[in-house]
């Protein structure tokens, strides 16, 4: 008789393979097994930003717990990573958010938090933070050394023309650290008060703001650095290629 060597040893294989299956599935699916496995460990890792954000690992923590999600000592067959999302999601204060479960009882919790640029304190009372896109996030309560404008903001003009200038005060380094508040007149047009010195700034309308800026910038290093940073309390540069500085009265 005439054996087929390579029948016989792929018909081996697949028994063999078939039997570790059916092995594997017992096991990996025994009821008792798994509902005894519980989270051990939950990491939480928020994104970290140039700026400061409002979220912090206790606050995700709580929104969770809020919700009867947060995993930790729970059976892993009972923690939905999905549920857990879409409640994050939910937070105005989370851009994304990613949750996953480990095969070694772990629950990783991974977000991206939206990052207030400036705050908006308007004459008609309202209260709010825009985001980097412009998004309106609510007043939280934090003491946070952020960008104030105040005025005659409409929730138009904020989300459309002054988060266009918060981007561009707030992505440069120097400015960030140099601009406090914007103040709004009733045409339209931006004051900038400044953390150094005595003056105000007059941007003008809420466009070509880069250029004002650069402009201001080199005023300061080679005018004021000289002249004083007092010598002046008004400092227009809505116009280009020049800069209109009017004195500080002297009895």
């Amino acid at each position: 008789m005439t054996f087929n060597w390579k029948h016989i040893l792929l018909v081996a294989c697949n028994a063999a393979v078939g039997i570790y299956l059916i092995l594997a599935v017992t096991a990996f699916n025994s009821p008792d097994e798994a509902m005894a496995k519980a989270c051990t460990e939950v990491n939480i890792d928020i994104e970290q930003e140039s700026m400061e954000g409002f979220l912090n690992p206790d606050e995700v923590k709580k929104l969770l717990t809020q919700h009867q999600l947060y995993p930790l000592s729970q059976p892993m067959n009972t923690i939905s990573p999905r549920k857990m999302e879409e409640t994050l999601l939910k937070s105005p204060f989370v851009e994304k958010a990613e949750c996953y479960k480990t095969l070694n009882g772990h629950v990783c919790i991974s977000i991206k938090q939206r990052i207030p640029v400036i705050r908006i304190m308007a004459e008609n009372g309202e209260n709010y933070y825009l985001d980097h896109h412009g998004n309106i996030m609510p007043e939280a309560g934090y003491a946070t050394d952020i960008l104030v404008a105040t005025g005659r903001i409409s929730k138009k003009y904020a989300q459309k023309a002054l988060s266009k200038v918060a981007n561009q005060i707030v992505g440069d380094s120097f400015w960030r650290n140099q601009a406090v508040q914007l103040n709004i007149l009733p045409n339209g047009t931006i004051e900038m008060v400044p953390r150094v010195g005595e003056h105000v700034v007059y941007l003008g309308s809420p466009t070509n703001i880069d250029s004002k800026l650069e402009r201001l910038r080199k005023f300061y290093i080679y005018g004021l650095n000289k002249a004083g940073w007092n010598k002046y309390n008004y400092i227009n540069v809505e116009f280009s290629n020049q800069i209109i500085c009017k004195k500080v009265n002297s009895d």
